[in-house]
């Protein structure tokens, strides 16, 4: 069973959605993300999140993700960090701030 420990080792951050397309490569419908989280730099990430969200929707928005996991490939595409949405009948719907932060916050 997981531990408080363990929920402290994941680095949550948020970050700046800076480009966005869809991923034809992906086994699911998925988006590309390019994220902008501040001091950790441009990371990106393979996102099923079509059934709610189209590229251009997510351009600018604030994203939350977990960050420092070794990167992957999803499709062929270099995917860094795991965006995290609460998942409904309707889709993915992806966790954000309620306000701006700076990119790169922590998630505490």
């Amino acid at each position: 069973m997981p531990t408080i420990d363990d929920f402290e080792e994941l680095a949550l951050r948020v970050g700046i959605v800076s480009r966005a397309e869809l991923h034809p490569a992906s086994r699911h419908p998925a988006i590309k993300l390019w994220i902008d989280f501040g001091p950790l730099g441009d990371l990106q990430s393979s996102a099923k999140v079509t059934d709610r969200y189209q590229p251009e929707d997510l351009v600018g928005r604030q994203i939350v993700a977990v960050t420092g996991f070794p990167a992957m490939r999803v499709g062929g595409f270099r995917s860094d960090v795991l965006v995290l949405g609460a998942l409904t009948d309707e889709g993915v719907v992806l966790l954000g701030a309620d306000d701006p932060v700076p990119p790169g916050s922590a998630v505490g």
